[in-house]
């Protein structure tokens, strides 16, 4: 099969289509003939050398991927060859094939197109065990999510649409605002012009949010503790301004607020087999009836992946970037 690997890491690394052997399904696994797979900032990481792929993944980047069931492993009885799915993965997912525990796949809606669904599984995950698992979010509740036109912000604001809370977001631009408010924020900020602190107290008459959503990191730390209302819950889900940053403790213990934060990538599979158990049940619906939509900003072929990941880096895009096997 024709793959996507990394040749040279580093701040510079780089990216080639290469060939290697098909995988094959092992006791409880099955193997996916790849319509689509998601880029995600993890990927990127990888790619210049960072140190983020757990113990026994493929060294291939790739966290998630759509396409049709080709190989069924032993003790699974839930998939079948043909039937269209889409899943997580802890690596490997730049490939014609992957092979995957089967508990980490979901079945694709007729409505959603086996490339488009390669931008549900890892933002569908990521937002809903951050949200409603470390977030406790529920209805009524106040949310901010910042990155909201990212490809986790377009879901984590849909997903909060649907579960009656009302969200708040920030983005870079216009473009991306209105974007957001079209999947349902009730107010968006330009954190190139405007104070989301500020904002914040303003929309809520000084309340603040129950949950922020944060892929900041430390830049933000004390600004996010400060939009907080009593009681409020901040999960980090990124770092893009680094991983050391600064904080009144004394805003936290009178707010009696709770700072956490998670990564999906080296969850187990038990882990994420009960991640995806509670999206069928709760999200897929939605997909299903349209209410939550894949967000995709632009398609790349295999040739072409390097590119793709240029423009993650850019932050130029709306919602997930998508390889395809071409």
């Amino acid at each position: 099969m024709r793959a996507v690997s990394i040749v040279d890491d580093g701040a510079d690394g780089r990216l080639a289509v290469i060939t290697t052997e098909d995988p094959q399904p092992s006791a409880g696994e099955i193997v996916i003939d790849v319509a689509g797979a998601g880029v995600n900032r993890a990927d990127v990481t990888q790619r210049r050398g960072g140190r983020n792929v757990p113990p026994g993944a493929s060294p291939l980047p790739g966290l998630e991927c759509a396409g049709t069931v080709s190989a069924v492993g032993a003790s699974v009885a839930q998939w079948k060859v043909g039937d269209r799915v889409c899943a997580i993965m802890t690596g490997g997912g730049y490939a014609e094939k992957v092979v995957v525990p089967a508990g980490q796949v979901m079945a694709v809606p007729p409505s959603v197109s086996l490339v488009d669904a390669a931008a549900l599984p890892e933002a569908m995950a990521t937002a809903w065990s951050n949200l409603v698992g470390l977030g406790r979010l529920t209805a009524g509740d106040r949310l901010l999510v910042h990155g909201g036109a990212s490809g986790v912000g377009t879901m984590a604001i849909q997903l909060a649409k649907m579960l009656g809370v009302e969200v708040f977001a920030t983005v870079g631009d216009d473009r991306k605002a209105a974007i957001c408010r079209d999947l349902g924020a009730r107010a968006v900020f330009n954190y190139r012009s405007e104070d989301f602190v500020e904002r914040v107290q303003d929309e809520t008459s000084g309340a603040g949010v129950d949950v922020v959503l944060d892929v900041v990191g430390a830049d933000y730390l004390q600004r996010n503790v400060e939009a907080l209302a009593f009681g409020g819950r901040l999960v980090m889900i990124g770092l893009q301004s680094g991983s050391l940053g600064a904080l009144d403790l004394r805003e936290v213990v009178r707010k009696q607020v709770c700072v956490t934060g998670s990564l999906l990538r080296p969850r187990s599979v038990a882990e994420k087999t009960q991640i995806v158990g509670e999206i069928a049940t709760h999200v897929m619906p939605w997909v299903r009836d349209g209410s939550v939509v894949p967000v995709v900003d632009s398609r790349f072929t295999f040739g072409s992946a390097g590119d793709a990941h240029a423009l993650m880096e850019s932050s130029a895009h709306i919602g997930k970037i998508l390889l395809v096997p071409a």
